[in-house]
């Protein structure tokens, strides 16, 4: 697989759903927020300017994507939920998918 990073010792490919926990402040207060979704772009190409773009599928049915820079102090951690062996550099199809048939693409083997 050509689009394969390593993020703190973890295998992040396209098309692999994954959790990522980002700290947010409010206030004085801090909290984690798990945003979770399908990885769908890797961009850059040092570990400085890499970003990622993760998509999910929000309750109301409506599609939220995210691009989180991987350098960043507010990304406490990022989990594998489920791998894909997806073959595509990025994955802007699956934006025109219902859940079920993106579900389909992604994790079906033939």
């Amino acid at each position: 697989m050509a689009n394969v990073i390593t993020y703190k010792d973890k295998q992040l490919g396209i098309g692999d759903t994954i959790a990522v926990d980002y700290k947010i402040k409010e206030g004085e207060k801090e909290r984690i927020q798990v945003f979770e979704g399908i990885l769908i772009k890797i961009r850059g190409s040092e570990d400085a300017t890499r970003m990622i773009t993760v998509r999910k599928i929000s309750k109301i049915g409506l599609g939220v994507e995210r691009i989180l820079p991987l350098n960043s102090p507010f990304i406490s951690n990022i989990k594998v939920v489920k791998t894909s062996n997806f073959s595509k550099a990025k994955l802007y199809f699956i934006r025109g998918l219902s859940q079920h048939k993106m579900k389909l693409k992604l994790y079906h083997s033939k």
